[in-house]
């Protein structure tokens, strides 16, 4: 079992950043990869950011290309997620994910799909206001 728990969000301005964070607990000693997910009022979960168990490979949705950075230390078992020009329209409840690498030929495998994961934390919301 792995827990997660974010922390970093808060009510902001359009334009400014925020550093999200999310320690992992618990069988941090398996391979995982990260996630972080965003769910707004009214809509499904949606994939942000996602980064490999070595942290050379990352992905991320259209919409935060350029803007948002995810990021990882497993000497600490932390993931970032560095969100710089917040807009209105990344207001949400987000969530760090981690998906168990079965086999050493995952190991850059970065999934965007929600039903991928194994492991989520409770969230920490992030409101703009413009």
């Amino acid at each position: 079992q792995v827990q997660l728990v974010e922390s970093g969000g808060g009510l902001v301005q359009a334009g400014v950043s925020l550093r999200l964070s999310c320690a992992a607990s618990g069988r941090t000693d398996s391979n995982y990869a990260m996630g972080w997910f965003r769910q707004a009022p009214g809509k499904e979960r949606e994939f942000v950011a996602g980064i490999s168990r070595s942290g050379t490979n990352t992905r991320y949705t259209d919409s935060v290309k350029g803007r948002f950075t995810i990021s990882r230390d497993n000497a600490i078992n932390t993931v970032y997620l560095q969100m710089n020009s917040l807009k209105p329209e990344d207001t949400a409840l987000y969530y760090c994910a981690a998906v168990v690498l079965r086999s050493v030929l995952l190991r850059q495998w970065v999934p965007s799909g929600a039903n991928e994961y194994d492991y989520w934390g409770q969230g920490t919301q992030v409101t703009v206001s413009s």
